[in-house]
């Protein structure tokens, strides 16, 4: 996998412009290439991993805000090394589907019905299960790699296709709510994906994402060593970048909310950026003392942005 991987990120990049406002300007260098390509194995584009500290070189747009890849790898290159990664996250996706439920339900309420969902990235499909609970019909999830659909619950399992989100992947105003949560950064087109989530969504439906938020305290204080420093993301958004993919993607109604997320403390400690035999002794220490389970809620620079199909 790792050399598979190496030779699809050397040979098949592509140039491009920002993909939120199209500027050209490509002056402001956020991050140079920081790359071992010997040590990309099968959890590379993974979710949720143990943080590699690799990134591809990344520009600052000065219109829009957004920081994204200039040279990013081909999007058959991408899909095909989502497909072929691992997966070893279920509890902490469950985790990760009760904070989201929690977050769309006061936005269900404005929607024209609760028929037609889809979530896109669903992973193994916990965010399916929520939906469902939360009193959807016609659940329906996209997922790229074939390990986590191996391992979604048999109630959502036959539910999810696998692949990527495209084009007339669903009939024209047929969704009432299309979500997105951690994925939008991996998208090679994410102004793509909203204009093609428009064209699905009922009118009066809504498209909600979930992505980090670069300019959030955690990570202007971190900075380069923040978790988000990932070869796995094309683009890393700010407040502004968010709302304006939103709103020049066609919708109306876009809005923004800071959310916390809920995992056990294990899991936090992972993303920790500390020197190796320190952040070892961190993890071991919390094992030992048994409060690796503990679930914690923390603020850790993610944000919520939705947007509404115009009637």
């Amino acid at each position: 996998m790792a050399e598979t991987t190496t030779s699809r990120l050397l040979s098949e990049r592509l140039h491009r412009a920002c993909p939120v406002c199209g500027s050209t300007d490509q002056s402001h260098v956020f991050a140079t290439e920081s790359l071992d390509f010997e040590a990309l194995g099968d959890h590379a584009f993974a979710s949720r991993k143990r943080p590699e500290r690799m990134r591809l070189h990344l520009v600052e747009c000065p219109v829009c805000d957004l920081v994204y890849a200039d040279s990013p790898p081909a999007p058959e290159a991408l899909a095909s090394l989502y497909e072929d990664a691992a997966f070893s996250s279920a509890e902490e996706a469950g985790f990760a589907a009760r904070t989201y439920a929690d977050a769309v339900e006061p936005l269900a309420q404005r929607l024209p019905d609760r028929d037609g969902a889809l979530d896109i990235g669903t992973g193994e499909g916990a965010f399916m299960v929520e939906l469902q609970r939360l009193g959807f019909t016609g659940v329906a999830g996209i997922e790229p790699s074939v390990e986590p659909i191996a391992a979604a619950p048999d109630s959502v399992r036959a539910l999810i296709q696998q692949g990527v989100f495209e084009a007339g992947l669903h009939p024209a105003d047929s969704l009432s709510l299309i979500t997105c949560f951690q994925t939008i950064e991996h998208v090679p087109d994410p102004m793509a994906m909203v204009r093609d989530a428009l064209e699905m969504l009922k009118p009066g439906g809504m498209l909600v994402i979930v992505c980090h938020d670069r300019r959030s305290f955690v990570n202007r204080t971190l900075k380069l060593r923040s978790p988000i420093m990932d070869v796995e993301h094309m683009q890393l958004f700010s407040p502004t970048s968010i709302t304006q993919l939103l709103s020049r993607g066609g919708l109306t109604g876009v809005g923004r909310d800071v959310i916390r997320n809920k995992y056990p403390a294990r899991y936090w400690a992972q993303l920790l950026p500390l020197p190796g035999a320190l952040h070892r002794g961190f993890e071991g220490a919390l094992a030992k003392s048994g409060l690796g389970a503990r679930p914690v809620t923390l603020n850790v620079g993610n944000q919520l942005a939705w947007g509404t199909k115009p009637r």
